[in-house]
């Protein structure tokens, strides 16, 4: 497929924190959405979860079907109950004739915990990588029978979040896991983007693009926040609206001839920043930047 621009509804409702956007109206976002040039939109806590529903509205608004975070407990679980988990996840983005399976491992996670510290998370054990490698490919081969692309969601509160978490779950896994190359989440964890992306860029099949306000993630780190907090005081924000050099992030993404969604995922306060606006601000950020780059995008608004 051609690259196309999709956003994710946490730009008007929150998912890790309901309260965010809790009385905006689904078609509100989808609305606003369409109104800023988007494409197609990922699966938020409003979304209905039956393609019969869920079509309809989509339609209604000349929007698909990104794709949807699945929250993953691989870890303990065996690959058969993951599976029977994910059974009617799978089936939605079947019917939905999506590309893209976004998992990330939840077991023992704390970016939901708007009390502790995300220095406080629990880093993946080194001595379950093989194990965990194993279980999570498997589970991807059986995605891809499915006609899916399991894409791993590298999350800052999360057993996998750094550089070096990213390499050792690319290095332990088969070549059907993918890489879900998160921009902002990335550069909160200290990572380098570049590396990232020159190491791991024939498995990056989905991009999330957020951007990081420097300042306030210093005061984040100086201030040892929880994730929660981190995104109350705005440490994240649309792309091109930050310090991280999208330019050379394209750069590298034209060069790896990627192909897929570029999704807009900068989780705001929406009291404080206008969803409507910054969905514009993002977009037309992405096509700028795209044309700068020769980064070809399939976009009609």
């Amino acid at each position: 497929m051609a690259i196309e621009i999709g956003i994710n509804p946490l730009t008007w409702t929150n998912d890790d924190m309901p309260s965010l956007g809790r009385e905006t109206p689904l078609e509100v976002c989808l609305k606003e959405g369409r109104e800023a040039g988007y494409t197609g939109f990922e699966l938020g806590n409003k979304f209905p979860r039956k393609e019969g529903l869920l079509t309809p509205i989509l339609n209604n608004f000349n929007l698909k079907l990104v794709s949807g975070w699945y929250s993953g407990f691989l870890l303990d679980r065996s690959v058969e109950e993951e599976i029977e988990s994910a059974k009617g996840h799978v089936e939605l983005l079947k019917s939905m004739e999506c590309n893209v399976f976004i998992f990330c491992e939840l077991t023992n996670c704390v970016h939901g915990k708007i009390k502790t510290p995300v220095r406080h998370r629990v880093p993946f054990q080194k001595n379950r990588w093989t194990e965990y490698g194993k279980k999570l490919s498997e589970f991807s081969s059986f995605l891809k029978k499915q006609g899916l692309q399991l894409v791993y969601h590298h999350h800052m509160g999360t057993l996998i979040q750094s550089e070096e978490e990213i390499d050792e779950l690319m290095q332990n896994t088969s070549e059907d896991v993918g890489l879900l190359f998160d921009t902002g989440h990335a550069y909160f964890a200290g990572a380098n983007l570049s590396r990232i992306l020159m190491s791991w860029q024939h498995r990056i099949h989905h991009v999330h693009c957020k951007d990081i306000r420097k300042d306030v993630l210093a005061y984040v780190e100086n201030k040892n926040l929880s994730f929660l907090d981190a995104v109350l005081k705005g440490v994240f924000t649309v792309p091109g609206d930050g310090c991280i050099d999208y330019e050379k992030v394209f750069d590298q993404l034209k060069e790896a001839n990627y192909k897929g969604w570029l999704v807009v995922e900068a989780e705001q306060d929406p009291a404080i920043a206008i969803p409507l606006k910054y969905a514009q601000i993002g977009i037309n950020n992405i096509i700028k930047i795209a044309k700068k780059t020769g980064l070809i995008i399939n976009h009609k608004s």
